[in-house]
């Protein structure tokens, strides 16, 4: 099954519309969305009712504010829906607290480690996402063990224990550019694991197209807001929403 994600950014515990990966300009959804009048987390949830959810912290991610101001709206969100949460791991303890707080652990290659990401799969096989961070068409990372080349990230990462892969394209974040889909294809043959995209997402036509690539899943927050992704996809599924039109 095509796996429809729900983002949401949160800070000072509110969810915000992120754009083109600039998270000093994110503004409450509210804002904008056409699919809820609230930024509390906990409502958007129970009005959309998502089946999985992937949250940013931006709190923990940008290093401002109360660090630990998001913790317990997280912790109230993963009881309504699977929940992957990524706010900026860079150290083992990281996971643990991660874990505490939601289902799924979200390591990006911008603030992780490879040793940290080996070691936390094998201590919690199937509750680790790797996320493959991308902006200006290069890999951000930290550490010099990360390969510079994506598909050789995959190929390492092949023999973990992970839940899945998240290839996110910051500079798409947002933007409803769509995608590239030679190179999206390519990097489903060459992983193991599920492969999600993050950034860049139209609308219902571009997750049909995503499906037939081999990507298993999308991570959505601007289509939905939009309104062109209707909220019952995360909950029903593509292939439902298909059959039920």
């Amino acid at each position: 099954m095509f796996r429809v994600v729900f983002v949401m950014d949160i800070f000072n515990r509110n969810v915000v519309l992120a754009k083109g990966g600039v998270r000093e300009n994110y503004l409450p959804v509210s804002d904008s969305s056409a699919v809820c009048r609230t930024s509390v987390p906990l409502e958007i949830v129970e009005s959309l009712r998502p089946r999985e959810v992937y949250i940013a912290d931006l709190n923990a991610l940008q290093g401002k504010g109360l660090l630990d101001i998001n913790a317990e709206i997280i912790r109230e969100v993963s009881l309504k829906a699977d929940t992957m949460l990524d706010f900026g791991i860079s150290f083992l303890k990281d996971v643990d607290k991660a874990i505490s707080i939601a289902g799924t652990a979200v390591i990006g290659t911008e603030t992780g480690t490879l040793a940290v990401i080996k070691d936390a799969a094998f201590k919690n096989p199937g509750r680790i996402s790797v996320s493959i961070d991308v902006k200006y068409e290069k890999v951000l990372k930290q550490d010099p063990e990360i390969p510079e080349d994506p598909f050789e990230i995959v190929k390492l990462l092949n023999e973990l224990p992970l839940k899945d892969l998240i290839f996110l394209d910051l500079d798409r974040v947002g933007t409803a550019s769509g995608f590239d889909p030679e190179f999206l294809r390519k990097l489903a043959e060459v992983s193991l694991h599920d492969v999600l995209l993050a950034g860049g997402v139209r609308g219902m036509e571009d997750l049909f197209a995503l499906n037939k690539l081999g990507i298993k899943g999308a991570l959505v927050a601007t289509a939905i807001h939009s309104g062109s992704v209707p909220p019952e996809v995360m909950s029903l599924g593509i292939e439902n929403l298909k059959k039920s039109n």
